[in-house]
């Protein structure tokens, strides 16, 4: 993890305001046998220098161990697995969870600041947009371990993050949706930069290529791993002179709002169109039909981002900064042979 600098200490700090370093102990401890502007000072250097009082590391986690759980969105029902996971796992190890939403960054310092005071011993990120190299280096100041849980963009190097076989999903599904006769298959996905989505569009385009069946114009589609998404570009996608008889959408959210587009345009499902999802949340368990889809381990993602933290806090070293869980198809009732429905 990078770091731009060398950590701030009580004596930098003491030296810049020309006290000792038993003065500036004391103001960081609150007491009142120091000068009101002898304090005001010493408060703005420690500010200045980005002080942050080191926390001791301990080999063996105890009841007031807290991990963060940081997300970059609202909750969603992808969320709620990930949280499940992750809580399942610190109950096991005694490891307290306290879960966030992370909104825009501005001062990184100060942020890693918040989160050693509050005592944490380590920092998942869940799908982050990105983390900066400012921020990076903040939370290598306090030596605070991170780990990121299925990145939207490839982390730094060092970074150690947790996902699944994403290419191995999108060929799946492909392959899936192939086997059943289909050859008109559409692929929308979340934002295209997204590392994750594009591991799954080439899945989707390999197993296109290995049948030999071309992806016409129109076929694949970026916007975000939500509801609105899917409805919208299902919508466009049906809209075709030649529309598909098979959508694949990049997360279980999007593929229920294909489905709403499908049935505003008169059409049924499988009879008429065939939906794979991705992620096997609960909502595609509930959806009607329930909703043939990628199983990505979310709750198990949770859990090895947790123990793999704790390594990481007790300064152990780990065999690898990146951990891919496997996918599973898990074929339910909104896909159907395609040659049959033609027959019917």
């Amino acid at each position: 993890m990078p770091s731009s600098r060398r950590r701030a200490t009580l004596a930098t700090v003491a030296a810049s305001a020309g006290v000792s370093v038993a003065t500036v102990s004391k103001v960081l401890n609150g007491r009142s046998d120091v000068a009101p502007t002898t304090r005001s000072l010493v408060q703005s250097l420690l500010r200045e220098h980005d002080y942050i009082a080191p926390s001791p590391r301990r080999a063996e986690p105890v009841a007031t161990d807290t991990i963060e759980v940081q997300f970059d969105d609202d909750f969603s029902t992808y969320s709620t697995e990930i949280i499940q996971g992750v809580v399942a796992a610190g109950a096991e190890l005694g490891v307290g969870i306290v879960v966030s939403v992370r909104k825009k960054i501005d001062h990184p310092a100060a942020w890693a600041r918040d989160l050693a005071a509050a005592g944490r011993r380590a920092l998942i990120c869940v799908t982050c947009d990105h983390l900066t190299t400012r921020q990076l280096a903040a939370l290598s100041r306090i030596q605070l371990p991170l780990v990121v849980i299925d990145p939207l963009h490839l982390p730094h190097a060092g970074v150690t993050s947790v996902g699944s076989t994403n290419f191995a999903g999108g060929l799946a599904a492909t392959q899936h949706l192939l086997s059943l006769g289909h050859r008109r298959i559409a692929y929308l996905g979340g934002q295209a930069t997204a590392a994750c989505n594009q591991a799954r569009l080439h899945g989707y385009r390999a197993a296109m290529e290995a049948e030999g069946v071309p992806v016409p114009p129109g076929y694949t589609r970026s916007g975000h791993f939500r509801y609105q998404d899917g409805l919208e570009c299902g919508g466009a996608v049906l809209d075709l002179p030649e529309p598909p008889t098979a959508i694949f959408a990049g997360c279980d959210e999007s593929a229920l709002g294909v489905m709403e587009a499908a049935r505003a345009r008169g059409l049924r499902i499988p009879e008429d169109l065939s939906i794979v999802g991705f992620d096997d949340t609960q909502m595609a368990r509930m959806a009607s039909p329930p909703l043939t889809t990628i199983r990505q381990p979310l709750r198990e993602m949770g859990g090895v981002a947790v123990r793999t933290a704790l390594r990481l806090a007790a300064g152990e070293k780990i065999d690898s900064h990146h951990v891919e869980l496997a996918t599973e198809l898990v074929v339910r009732a909104s896909t159907a042979d395609v040659r049959c429905a033609k027959r019917a």
